[in-house]
This record gives structure tokens, sequence and C-alpha cells, in this order.
């Protein structure tokens, strides 16, 4: 049984999107999603760094993260097709948020994906072990993946690299021209 890595945020769900709803309340801002054509944000709105990082991690520990919805065509091809693989989500996450994206995780996809792993992703006076770099550093280690699924083309690079069969989940700031099915279709071209 082949076995798929799945990033979580921008792939199983729509983090930006979910979260620049949330981050556009209140505030006269004339943008629209498709407008977010690099991932991080920040200078397309303006603001450091430092202020879009504590802002998504706020968001992701807030219950609107808890409450955002599967993608829908990700969630209808685990349905149809989740049982014929095996799973794992990768995700690059600070540890103050890890908890709440597994919990995410399992909510909607537990049936399915039984393992999670981070790597965490940097924040001010959070000090921790670094075991991986990157999530290439993870799959190099682990060396059981057959398909790695992302949003970010510098990961699915780097993992293409290893030898790993990789699909570039589309999103505005990467190069994917497929819709959501044309590339969870993909996984089927994998040998």
């Amino acid at each position: 049984m082949k076995i798929i890595a799945w990033d979580v945020d921008d792939v199983l769900n729509n983090l930006m999107e979910s979260w620049f709803e949330w981050y556009k309340m209140g505030k006269n801002l004339n943008l629209k999603y498709q407008n977010l054509k690099e991932n991080p944000p920040y200078k397309i709105l303006g603001i450091s760094l430092d202020e879009y990082l504590i802002s998504l991690d706020e968001f992701r520990l807030s219950n609107f993260y808890q409450e955002m919805q599967p993608r829908e065509e990700v969630l209808k091809w685990f349905k149809t097709y989740g049982e014929k693989f095996r799973h794992i989500a990768i995700t690059s996450t600070p540890i103050s948020t890890a908890s709440t994206t597994s919990q995410w995780v399992f909510k909607h996809f537990g049936k399915w994906i039984r393992t999670f792993h981070f790597v965490p992703s940097s924040r001010k006076d959070i000090t921790a072990p670094i075991y991986d770099q990157n999530k290439a550093d993870f799959l190099k280690w682990l060396g059981k993946v057959d398909i790695f699924i992302d949003d970010n083309e510098e990961n699915i690079n780097q993992a293409k690299a290893l030898g790993i069969f990789t699909i570039l989940f589309p999103a505005p700031w990467n190069s994917s021209k497929n819709t959501e099915k044309e590339t969870l279709e993909l996984i089927f071209d994998s040998k």
C-alpha cells in the first residue's frame, strides 16, 4: 500500500483563506484571498512578519481554526479512495499550535490519517531541539513516503530531489494551474 504524506494547512484545510477572512474583520482592506500571491503575505498586507505570525498563531489557537471545515474535494477523495492508501500528515507549525493542528487533523481525517508529524516553525523566544530543518529532512529520515502533497513549491522541490512523487496543491501563491479535483487525480499517476 502506498504512503501519502499530506500537508495540513492549505491542503487538507483552507487555513490562509479562513485566517484572511478572520484577519480582515474590522479592517478596511480592499484585498481578496486571490490577491495573496505570496506566502507569507505580510508585505501584501503592509504589516511586519512578526505581526503576521502573531495573528496567524492567534487564529490557530482560536475556535475559528477548530471550526474550519476540511476542503470539500479533499474529504470527498478520502471517502472514495482513502482506504486504498496509508496516510500521514506533515505540517510546519509552531510548537504552541501543534496540538490544535493535530486535533483538527484527527477530528476530520482520523479515519484515514493515523500519523501526525510537525516540523516546528520558528518563533521568537521558543527554542526546541532541531531534528528536522524542513519537511524534506523528515521525509528523508522516515524513508517510506511514496507521494507528497503540499502547497509550497520549495517543499515540493526538496521532496522531489529525494525521489518522492510530488503533487503541488493549487494556491494563489504557487504555479499550479490545476483544479483541486485535477490535482487529486494526479495521485493515481504515481508509479
